[in-house]
């Protein structure tokens, strides 16, 4: 049998170079250099800030105000740390921040995920109106006295936690990313979970979330990340200090600098400069847990927001 050369699948052999082996072409050698240099320099730039906030929290005042602290600390100084560290209300201020990240970041995510979950499904009646709903919050807000005579007079949420951990506990962002995850999830899983006898939460509930792990994590990090950092919330609406999340007690310290105040250490007593170096502790105490946490769920991240984005 004779196989026409035209049509007939070449071998391997004949389509790679004498040597054996493929090999790059230049225009791709030069890609991959450039690539290297461009992603290095990112890095570069990215990691700098948190580089030169580490140095300058174990430098001393003295350099730091003469500009002399880069990426190495300068007149190596840990007594910042003890000053702040033996703080109770840096402490209380601490546990707040993580009681408000939990507990709204849960709240959050059953909010979006439920209501993600009921406007991806096409027989939702009115499906079109809570979509509609969500959308135009992106657009329209009451402003910040309707939302304050609301949460402070109305709700009677003035000095609590609800009111840190309640009115942002929905993203409309996040949430038109879930309800694209939930509409590209096969639609064969649920209709023979359902003839199994499962309800429509027992679908949700044992199916679904299962099987979203990806967009969850994401939408996770998104929610507790947001929480931990937010701080105009709490300086609106908690009036006690022993309410406040340790952003706020980061703000305190930062506007105690500009006007040259100062703070107590509490265990030795002595006043302590709050200034550059003491600012670069707190702020390094303060993102040391979103540091530690996000590798765990890095894995999900890219996967979560590429699934929930794109629709098939």
């Amino acid at each position: 049998m004779v196989t026409d050369p035209l049509t007939r699948t070449p071998d391997i052999a004949e389509v790679r170079p004498e040597g054996g082996s493929l090999k790059d072409t230049t225009g791709y050698r030069v890609f991959r250099v450039v690539n290297v240099v461009i992603l290095t320099l990112v890095c570069a730039v990215t990691l700098y800030p948190f580089l030169n906030l580490i140095a300058k929290a174990f430098s001393s005042e003295g350099f730091i105000a003469a500009g002399e602290v880069n990426l190495i600390p300068r007149g190596f100084n840990t007594a910042t740390f003890a000053a702040v560290m033996s703080d109770p209300l840096f402490w209380t201020n601490y546990r707040n921040t993580f009681v408000y990240t939990v507990l709204g970041t849960v709240i959050a995510m059953a909010i979006t995920t439920t209501y993600a979950y009921a406007i991806s499904r096409p027989r939702l009646k009115g499906r079109t109106f809570f979509v509609g709903i969500a959308v135009f919050t992106m657009f329209f807000s009451g402003g910040l006295i309707p939302n304050y005579i609301l949460v402070a007079n109305f709700l009677g949420w003035r000095n609590s936690m609800w009111a840190i951990v309640v009115p942002g506990a929905l993203s409309v962002f996040n949430l038109l990313v879930m309800k694209s995850f939930f509409e590209n999830f096969p639609v064969e899983l649920e209709e023979a979970a359902s003839i199994d006898g499962l309800s429509t939460y027992g679908v949700f509930a044992r199916i679904v979330l299962p099987l979203s792990k990806a967009v969850i994590a994401t939408m996770t990090l998104f929610y507790a990340v947001s929480l931990w950092n937010s701080w105009f919330s709490a300086f609106l609406y908690l009036d006690d200090k022993n309410l406040f999340p340790v952003t706020v007690y980061l703000r305190n310290l930062i506007a105690a600098a500009t006007g040259t105040e100062a703070v107590t250490g509490g265990a030795g007593g002595d006043a302590v400069q709050i200034g550059a170096n003491i600012q670069s502790v707190t702020m390094l105490l303060t993102v040391l847990p979103i540091i530690c946490f996000y590798p765990f769920i890095q894995k999900f991240f890219v996967s979560g927001v590429m699934l929930g984005s794109v629709k098939g």
